[in-house]
């Protein structure tokens, strides 16, 4: 037995009964057959619908009512008709009893609709096909709900083309559209094309066009909303006017059940917090399009707006998104510049744009858990992969040695950041690709970063120069070494992890040790009971090798006295960058500085030794200078011209020298006077008297002991003297 539709309720019937005399009310004609079901195709000239704004008004309510396939009056001017009693209501022109008449009648429509969905239902459940019709026992029902509909959303158009919707201007309206064009969703649904596709096609027709439009509107407003949807910084100075927003509303909460990550209060201090109203439309329009079975273009929308406002709030760090190739044209003087913005963009996407971002999705589609996850991944991935092909671009660019802290920064952003982002796409499958690249882009900056430590021991090691330096002052090479050390030890702790992670890896592929395990030369200094990282060992290869660089160099002088200054300024100098780094000097540790100490004392005691034993051999008191307790006076003259020629060449030629550290320039000099003036004021106290006073005297003693004092002090101070 078939089931008939249910009768529409007798207040309702009395109000059609009442209405018959008005038009607008008047019972549609039926339309021209379409596939039931089926998503309507709408031409161009469809689409301008009474749920879409028009410059004229009157013959769009006409063209609606044509394309509604609807008899009599069009159901534009139900609508108007409906709104202008609305406005009349609002102006307060209409009685209270008018405003209770409107509510009931809605009501009763919603009630009416309710009892229409759930016969539907029923008969759905049935297997037969029924022949029973609904366009003539609950037609009426259905045409005034999709006139409340039509009449609803006219309420939010205006007149001005640049004007904004109106949409949560007045939240009963909003309330009560929403619940309409639920209704007609519900409708749109229930229809089961095998049943009642023959009886009541021209209905559903008609429920299908007012649906597509009702989406299609709420899409717009959707989008609209989405566009004012902007996030304001919570800050401890904002005025009262901000407080509302400095507090999360419900909706963005965040759930006891959902990990944000590592991301503490303290980091939370600058996250994103939105206009409570805003979200809470935007999750009730989201909710209705979802319900209707709209929600891939729910989602798009979604996706490509809040896209634009990420690129916006990191657009402020000044980052750009740069292709590979541009990357790898840009001369470096560019890149470092990009560098530090892109740290800052990567840093702000993972603590502030990212988990903003989760809560404002989790607000909007609360309780769509799988909805959630799809939209976090697909407005992610967008930015994670810009992000990390600007990081595969960087370590793919040419080696130098000065790339490599800003490899470091970028290194150390990513690791720091990897635990945050990790936290905030959980477990999910989707986000897989997105983790694995960020691993993937740190392991290929470490790599770069090893293989720039490589270069540079190459260069040391390789590094033949023959031009030696004048004065036997520090060699360049000294200094851009152990400078370039200092600041590499800044990131100890970094590079210690890049080369553990490096050799992890190399023993994963070879099954060996790699290169960089330890080196010839640094044995030498290690400390056999102190345990030495791979960072640590590399840094001592560079360190012998420096050191063998400067052997060979020191052996382009040809004056022996000048090869031992030379080796003394550059050790002196890398003895003192070692004690005044900490993380260096903890790296050498204390057999290094032992023996480095005892290298310079040996150098300086070949240097006294090359230049100054000849000069005190003059001085000597030997067989030579007497013959039977007399002086042979030719013999002291040929002393004393030997002495002062001597002493002369040494401070014409040293004073040139150059000793650039103070404490060791005044160690040589006081090392100097402490043999040479003790021996002279002996020599020249025991036999000045010898010559006769006057112009012997003067002739070839030259010097006082207070003159070689002067004259020793003028040494290694790099300045020509007349």
């Amino acid at each position: 037995m078939e089931k008939a539709p249910p009768e529409i309720s007798d207040s309702f019937a009395r109000d059609d009964q009442a209405d018959d005399s008005d038009p607008s009310l008047a019972a549609p004609a039926a339309p021209p057959p379409e596939s039931p079901m089926a998503e309507p195709k709408v031409e161009e000239d469809e689409t301008s619908t009474v749920l879409e704004k028009s410059s004229e008004p009157e013959k769009e309510g006409a063209n609606e009512a044509e394309e509604a396939g609807l008899e009599g009056n069009p159901p534009a001017d139900d609508a108007a008709a409906l709104e202008e009693k609305e406005k009349e209501n609002g102006d307060g022109q209409a009685h209270g009893s008018d405003d209770d008449d409107a509510v009931h009648r809605f009501d009763q429509v919603m009630e009416d609709i309710d009892d229409l969905i759930s016969f539907l239902a029923a008969a759905n459940a049935e297997e037969e096909a029924t022949s029973a019709s609904l366009e003539g026992h609950h037609n009426r029902s259905v045409q005034r709900l999709l006139g409340l509909v039509q009449a609803r959303a006219l309420n939010y158009i205006t007149d001005s083309p640049e004007a904004k919707s109106t949409w949560g201007q007045c939240p009963d309206d909003d309330s009560s559209f929403l619940q309409a064009v639920g209704r007609v969703s519900k409708l749109y649904s229930s229809f089961n094309p095998s049943k009642w596709a023959e009886s009541s096609g021209n209905l559903i027709n008609q429920v299908t066009r007012i649906h597509h439009r009702a989406m299609t509107f709420l899409e717009d407003e959707f989008r609209s909303l989405l566009e004012d949807c902007k996030p304001i910084i919570a800050s401890e100075g904002d005025n009262a006017d901000g407080d509302k927003y400095n507090t999360p509303p419900p909706e963005q909460e965040e759930s006891p059940d959902r990990d944000y990550g590592q991301i503490t209060d303290k980091d939370s201090d600058n996250s994103l917090r939105y206009p409570q109203e805003i979200v809470s439309n935007l999750s009730k329009i989201a909710r209705e399009m979802i319900l209707g079975h709209y929600e891939t273009e729910c989602y798009q929308v979604y996706v490509l707006m809040r896209r634009n406002t990420i690129g916006e709030l990191l657009g402020r760090t000044g980052f750009e998104g740069i292709s590979i190739d541009d990357v790898q044209k840009m001369p470096w003087e560019t890149l470092q510049r990009e560098i530090p913005k892109w740290v800052e963009a990567f840093q702000q996407s993972a603590k502030v744009c990212f988990p903003s971002e989760l809560k404002l999705i989790d607000g909007i589609f609360e309780g769509k858990s799988e909805a959630s996850a799809f939209l976090f991944h697909s407005l992610t991935l967008g930015v994670m992969v810009q992000l990390l092909n600007f990081s595969e671009a960087v370590a793919m660019s040419k080696r130098a040695p000065e790339k490599l802290f800003k490899f470091l920064d970028m290194y150390e952003a990513m690791r720091d950041m990897e635990p945050v982002l990790t936290g905030l796409l959980g477990e999910c499958k989707e986000h897989e690709f997105i983790k694995s690249e960020m691993v993937t882009a740190r392991s290929r900056l470490g790599e770069s970063t090893v293989n720039i430590f490589c270069d540079l021991e190459n260069s040391v090691g390789s590094d033949t120069g023959k031009n030696v330096v004048p004065g036997g002052a520090i060699h360049p090479l000294t200094r851009y070494i152990m400078n370039y050390l200092e600041l590499t030890c800044e990131y100890k702790e970094t590079l210690e992890q890049v080369f553990r992670d490096h050799l992890r890896i190399e023993r994963a592929d070879s099954n060996n040790r790699s290169e960089f395990q330890g080196g010839e030369g640094y044995g030498n200094y290690a400390d056999p009971n102190e345990n030495h990282s791979q960072f640590s060992i590399q840094i001592g290869k560079i360190m012998a090798l420096l050191d063998k660089n400067l052997e060979a160099k020191s052996k382009l002088y040809r004056d022996t006295a000048l090869s031992s200054i030379f080796m003394m300024n550059n050790g002196r100098y890398i003895l003192q960058k070692v004690k005044g780094s900490r993380e260096i000097n903890m790296l050498m540790g204390d057999n290094w500085r032992r023996k480095k100490s005892s290298d310079l004392r040996q150098c300086h005691k070949t240097y006294q030794r090359e230049t100054w034993n000849k000069v005190l051999g003059c001085l000597r008191d030997d067989h030579g200078l007497t013959v039977n307790g007399k002086v042979v006076k030719p013999e002291l003259k040929e002393r004393f011209k030997s002495f002062n020629a001597m002493f002369d060449e040494i401070h014409k030629t040293q004073s040139l020298w150059v000793v650039c550290d103070e404490q060791l320039q005044s160690e040589l000099r006081v090392s100097i006077s402490a043999v040479v003036i003790p021996a002279y004021r002996s020599f020249l106290g025991r036999f000045s008297q010898t010559f006769t006073p006057g112009r012997q005297t003067e002739k070839y003693v030259k010097y006082q002991s207070e003159d070689l004092e002067t004259y020793i002090d003028e040494l290694f101070d790099g300045k020509k003297k007349p």
